[in-house]
């Protein structure tokens, strides 16, 4: 063996030596079932006990025929599975004098949402980023009256908008209640993209700036390529509140154009003929279903959003 082989083999010994010596560094690692972790996951299982447990009730009562719900044990799983009354709820439910089930609320619900999102998000990515980027006169008096707005109690402004739907000869029609969800998702909508848009860098903007971009140009070519996330979770809070409203879509529109959640209402609290649990059961899973698939289906986007400024003042 070399003399050079020799040294490197005496000098690994030596470090071994005093690492030996000096005992292993670092933190002390945890033990698994600390007092800590107990309390933690302890609270963390019976909250999700907590939501878990209706979820369920639900679902296994909605695939039950009523014979065997009649017996009593809302917990235990079918004994004979049955989807009847989820195509009775989709198709055939009354819901007053209409006997459809949720297949037309569906698709009113949808005509109600889409553009109410669409509408909503372009107002209020345009006021963020202008509030952001561009300090024009009374910028902040304007953004003032926003947040505002947003701790303003809707129900102070049902009978007032439906003045103004009439005199516009929109009360009682889709249109009229998609300008309604934008105008009360506007606040919170450009509270979030404002402060998404404040936390890009501000070199960009600038370069930008001095390569001759205008508004819209820095818009569409700079702050909407990066702000995927922020569109998401606002996609993701219009979703959930307009689909699951209720009471903006019982007064600003007429029987025929009820959303979803209107005409669930009506199959639940049905007073004639026999309660049909299943049913009911069955109409609220479907009518939440469209919620749950947006979020599940974006969730990890959300989450970005969220992380990347969404909640940054």
């Amino acid at each position: 063996m070399s003399s050079t082989g020799a040294i490197n083999i005496a000098g690994v010994s030596a470090d071994a030596s005093a690492e030996d010596l000096v005992g292993p560094r670092g933190a002390r690692p945890r033990r698994a079932l600390s007092r800590r972790n107990i309390m933690l996951y302890g609270t963390l299982f019976v909250i999700a006990v907590y939501y878990i447990l209706p979820l369920y009730v639900m679902i296994v009562t909605s695939l039950k025929g009523m014979p065997e719900i009649r017996l009593g044990n809302i917990f235990a799983p079918p004994v004979e599975i049955t989807f009847e009354p989820w195509v009775k709820a989709w198709s055939s439910a009354c819901t007053g004098l209409n006997c459809e089930g949720l297949s037309r609320g569906f698709w009113n619900s949808v005509r109600i949402t889409i553009p109410s999102i669409v509408l909503s998000i372009a107002i209020a990515s345009v006021n963020g980023y202008a509030l952001a980027n561009w300090r024009f006169k009374g910028a902040n008096l304007f953004f003032t009256i926003l947040i505002v707005g947003a701790f303003i109690p809707y129900q102070v402004m049902l009978y007032p908008l439906v003045i103004i739907l009439r005199e516009m000869g929109l009360y009682g029609s889709l249109t009229g209640l998609v300008l309604v969800h934008a105008v009360f998702g506007m606040p919170i909508l450009t509270l979030l993209f404002r402060n998404y848009f404040t936390s890009v860098p501000e070199e960009l903007f600038k370069a930008a700036r001095v390569d001759g971009a205008g508004f819209w140009g820095i818009y569409f070519k700079i702050m909407l390529p990066m702000s995927l996330p922020i569109f998401v979770v606002a996609m993701i809070i219009q979703v959930t509140g307009i689909w699951n409203d209720f009471l903006f879509g019982v007064v600003y529109t007429r029987p025929e154009y009820y959303p979803m959640t209107v005409q669930l209402n009506n199959i639940v609290n049905s007073v004639q003929g026999v309660k049909e649990y299943n049913v009911n059961m069955a109409a609220t899973i479907i009518t939440g279903l469209v919620p749950l698939i947006v979020y599940f289906a974006s969730g990890k986007l959300f989450v970005r959003g969220i992380a990347a400024g969404a909640v940054k003042g």
